[in-house]
């Protein structure tokens, strides 16, 4: 027998098109990801290569970041421009400015 808290909740993640745990993280798997960068001479980010071997510039990454099409990147507002940068998880070695380049 379920109680109100758990239909609650279930009802949270259908609403939210969320589904369990382990099928969030099979999505996360399925989409497209970073795996490379390129730099400008100052150092700035100027275009990424995923795990599919495709090559995007800054503002192909920026506009399938907003389409939820590349996994584990975030954009943020800064400068008054906005800016791509993985998500924080603690692990600097998949920081975007740690991978390596192309």
């Amino acid at each position: 027998m379920t109680d109100r808290f758990e239909e609650a909740y279930e009802q949270y993640k259908k609403d939210s098109g969320q589904g369990s745990e382990f099928e969030q993280v099979g999505k996360e798997l399925d989409r497209d990801h970073i795996v490379a960068v390129r730099k400008h001479d100052d150092g700035d980010l100027i275009a990424f290569k995923t795990n599919q071997n495709r090559e995007l510039d800054y503002l192909q990454a920026l506009e399938e970041i907003k389409q939820g099409k590349l996994a584990h990147v975030d954009i943020i507002h800064k400068y008054g421009r906005e800016i791509i940068r993985s998500e924080p998880d603690g692990i600097p070695e998949n920081n975007l400015s740690n991978l390596p380049e192309f």
